[in-house]
């Protein structure tokens, strides 16, 4: 526990976005939208005209950000870049897959429900030598 990275408590994290055109507007009506002063937005659309470069881009920026806390990324997406989101492995900001209208939720590919799967098994083989 000792060696965890401090969590930011700042009042003014904000939740990033990588996704479908429905999932960001749908978002973006609840009020998660956000452009700062130099007009950069915590959220990426992507559609058929969208490079895997840009996706790349916007994700290492999203996850490098000192006021993100929270990406979500639909899981069709986070597959075009399966490598940089399985190599992520900081706390903040949180990587969250989710599901999108054309593209149903596979937890077999989602990488945060592997790891969860994995702690999980090793605890129990661990307990169970006591």
């Amino acid at each position: 526990m000792a060696n965890r990275a401090p969590i930011p408590t700042s009042n003014s994290a904000l939740i990033a976005m990588i996704a479908d055109e429905d999932s960001i507007v749908g978002f973006l009506l609840a009020g998660v939208g956000n452009v700062d002063l130099r007009r950069k937005t915590n959220y990426l659309l992507v559609d058929s005209k969208t490079t895997v470069k840009q996706i790349e881009d916007a994700f290492k920026d999203f996850t490098t950000r000192e006021d993100i806390a929270i990406v979500l990324i639909s899981q069709y997406v986070a597959n075009m870049i399966r490598f940089l989101v399985d190599s992520y492995n900081k706390p903040v900001p949180a990587i969250l897959e989710i599901p999108s209208k054309d593209h149903p939720y596979d937890p077999a590919q989602d990488s945060v429900l592997s790891r969860v799967k994995h702690l999980f098994a090793t605890e129990s083989v661990a307990s169970g030598r006591r």
